[in-house]
This record gives C-alpha cells, sequence and structure tokens, in this order.
C-alpha cells in the first residue's frame, strides 16, 4: 500500500508493480484517484502507459478507501507535511497513520517518507500506529523512515538510481525497509536509527537553500561592485576542490528548498531553544529575490519610458524548476502578484503547465504568434522553451538564470 499518490507515491507505487507487487495507492484526493483509475497520470515523472499497464495486470489499484488494503505487507507514508504559520503541519502524516492502523497485521512494515523533522517516527507515528493496530511497533510488526529524494523532471537521476538511506526502529525494522526499497532495484545507505535519516533529508536541503542564499545575496550587491557574478562564479568552478558551484535566481519554490530548512529551524527551535541562524538569514535573502526581480523589471521599463501600469510584460516559465509542470512555491507566483500589484498587463509561456494550474490573473501567450511586450523575464529555462519567440516579440529580457545570449537581454 503507498499512501499518497502524487509527486513521490506515485513513482513508488509504479516502481513497486515493475517489482511484481499488487499495490493500493490510496490518496485523499478522489478527483486524482478518478484519473489515476482511468489510467491518466497526474505527474510528468510517470506515464499514463506506466498506470495502464498495471491497472491492466491487476497490479495497481488506486482508491481512497483503505479497507481496500487489508492484508498489505509493506505501507509507504508519502503524504505531504507543509508548514504552517512557521510550524510543521503533520495532520496528513497522523490521518494517515489513524486511518492505516486498524489494517496492520503481524509482519506488517510501515514506511514514513514524508519530509519531517528528527524524532517524528518515534514520538507521533509509532504511538498511533500501535494504539489503531493494538500490535507492538518493532515486535509485531515494522517501522521505519527513508525521506524520499525525488527530483521531478530530472531524466538523470530518478527513484530507482538514485541511492536511498534507510532506517528502523529497531534492527529488524532496518532490515524490513531495506529489503522492501533493495527488492525494487534501489542502492539503500542504511543508517542507525530514524532521526539521523530524517535528519538527512533536511541536511540536503538545508544545504542547498544556504548556499543558494549566498550567491542569490552576491547577485543582488554585484552590479554596485561592478562585478559580473556569473563569470565569477563560472571561475570559481573550475577549482577540482573546495567549491561547489551554486547560480543565483528569482527566488526557491517546490516543496523543498523553501518548507524543509524551517522544519529544522523548527526543530531546533523547540528542542534546543535556540534560533537557527543560518536558515533565518537564508529565508530572509531567497524569500526577498522576488521583489530583486522586481525591482530590476521596473528599472528596465523606466530607462525606456514605460510606467509599469501600462507595461506589457511576458513571464517565460511558471514552474519552479525546468521541465517540470510543478508550480509549487514557484518564484513566478510572488514575481506575477507584485506586477499585478503594481498594474502590470501579464503574460506567460509554459508548455508544462496545465490549465488547472494556470495562475487567473496571467494570459497564455500564443508563440506561434506575433508578440509584443516591454518585456519578458525569464524565470523558468525549459529545455525546448521558444525562446527566440520570447526574444523576437520583446523589447527588453531580464534573463533571472543566465541561459539567453542577445543584445536587448540583461543578466541578473
Amino acid at each position: 500500500m503507498i499512501v499518497g499518490q502524487g509527486y513521490v507515491g506515485l513513482p513508488v507505487a509504479m516502481a513497486s508493480v515493475r517489482a511484481g507487487y499488487k499495490v493500493t495507492g490510496i490518496d485523499f484526493d478522489v478527483r486524482k484517484v478518478g484519473f489515476l483509475a482511468k489510467g491518466q497520470s497526474p505527474v510528468e515523472d510517470v506515464s499514463d502507459e506506466e498506470i495502464i499497464s498495471g491497472l491492466a495486470q491487476g497490479l495497481y489499484h488506486p482508491t481512497d478507501d483503505y479497507r481496500q488494503s487489508l492484508g498489505f505487507s509493506v505501507a509507504v507514508i508519502t503524504v505531504p507535511t507543509p508548514l504552517r504559520e512557521g510550524a510543521p503541519d503533520l495532520s496528513f502524516i497522523e490521518a494517515a497513520a489513524s486511518d492505516l492502523s486498524p489494517w496492520i497485521s503481524e509482519g506488517s512494515t510501515v514506511i514514513l517518507e514524508s519530509t519531517t523533522y528528527p524524532g517524528t517516527t518515534d514520538e507521533l507515528l509509532v504511538p498511533i500506529l500501535e494504539k489503531g493496530s493494538g500490535l507492538v511497533a518493532g515486535t509485531d510488526f515494522y517501522v521505519g523512515y527513508s525521506p524520499e529524494r525525488i527530483d521531478p523532471g530530472n531524466s538523470e537521476w530518478n527513484l530507482i538510481n538514485t541511492p536511498k538511506v534507510v532506517s528502523g526502529i529497531n534492527s529488524q525494522s532496518l532490515e524490513k525497509v531495506r529489503s522492501f526499497y533493495e527488492t525494487l532495484g534501489i542502492q539503500t545507505v542504511p543508517v542507525s536509527g530514524t532521526r539521523e535519516a530524517e535528519m538527512t533529508k533536511l541536511l540536503e536541503n538545508t544545504f542547498r537553500h544556504v548556499n543558494i542564499a549566498l550567491v542569490n545575496e552576491l547577485a543582488v550587491f554585484s552590479n554596485q561592485l561592478g562585478v559580473d557574478i556569473w563569470e565569477a562564479i563560472d571561475a570559481a568552478s573550475t577549482k577540482p576542490f573546495g567549491f561547489m558551484k551554486f547560480t543565483p535566481g528569482p527566488g526557491v519554490g517546490g516543496h523543498c528548498l523553501p518548507i524543509d530548512p524551517s522544519y529544522l529551524s523548527w526543530a531546533i527551535k523547540d528542542k534546543a531553544g535556540a534560533d537557527f541562524k543560518f536558515v533565518s538569514l537564508a529565508n530572509d535573502v531567497n524569500e526577498s529575490m522576488p521583489h530583486f526581480v522586481v525591482e530590476r523589471a521596473c528599472a528596465i521599463l523606466e530607462r525606456s519610458g514605460t510606467p509599469v501600469a501600462d507595461a506589457s510584460i511576458l513571464i517565460i516559465g511558471l514552474a519552479y524548476k525546468p521541465d517540470t509542470g510543478d508550480t509549487r512555491e514557484s518564484p513566478s507566483a510572488a514575481v506575477s502578484q507584485l506586477l499585478a500589484d503594481r498594474g502590470a498587463n501579464l503574460s506567460a509561456i509554459d508548455n508544462h503547465v496545465p490549465s488547472h494550474s494556470w495562475p487567473g490573473h496571467i494570459s497564455r501567450a500564443n508563440d506561434a504568434e506575433p508578440g509584443n511586450f516591454d518585456l519578458a523575464i525569464l524565470i523558468t529555462n525549459h529545455s525546448g522553451a521558444n525562446h527566440e519567440w520570447a526574444l523576437s516579440s520583446s523589447r527588453t529580457v531580464l534573463d533571472t538564470r543566465n541561459c539567453l545570449v542577445g543584445e536587448h537581454v540583461e543578466p541578473l
């Protein structure tokens, strides 16, 4: 049983089907369950054909009814873990644990993959499972934590070829968790406990968050220093040791970078009574980048004598990262809203973002017809995007990703 059929859960479900498991895919979104039952994938990394094949073989069954998972041997929880007013919202984990607990039998294994703070598996998940099942975790059934490392839209690294950190509440649980993922063909990296595994995911994304904030802040001041920050970063990256390349951008998006470091910051405050200053500073810098992009845009328009309130602006890319339609926490949302608040007329191109996720205050531009924009702002560098049309249709292009070349292109 895989609880959650989104960007994390659905790939795990399909990998399990390929390994020969009979999979029940649980999701609270009845609309999504309906799409899945028709063989329609809501996730770009999973094709319709994969789902149709699983359905046809009788190995995949999407549902919102936990009763249809009776007798499961392995349950993987992949539900969302959002922040609410700066604090972790674990209600989805609590609900999933409570709902599946009556169906746990002796010998079952429950694995949590949802990103969370150290201690969640031991302190929250296990008591709920034990109360609902009447069984003892670690003796009657097994529990572990394995942080998800799925990178939507990444054609090189996927669920199967990315090493997976695994843990358990005891040695027997660890062995069950490790064995399950290895049957899917995934290389595992065992750690001594669930807290170490929970910390691993937060450490990975906090590392990225902090380093992106560093180059973002340098980008903000580079013009005043008379420095081409992009050239400096490229030069520094030629050093074969002691440097890892990170590049500036319009902000950070997705569930991981804007959210995960704040989980760690909250946990440190809650458990140690201290402030995690690195995360606070990184949040301040990265959250300010959409404002910096808009100020740059307004300065460009002002030079040409165009008031932002009358400007026609094209947003190139609405998703938070290349080659995916995922708009969660995308910098484009903040940039476009700030521009809309100033009265700009907004259009966008992004063939990856479906209509149901398209922002209502932005028109979908037709890149098959000539355009006439006062300014274009490249937010997301999708491969295969019609950049030539955007360049020819715009008086000036503000390139926040340093990927375009042209006389009227300005880097961030």
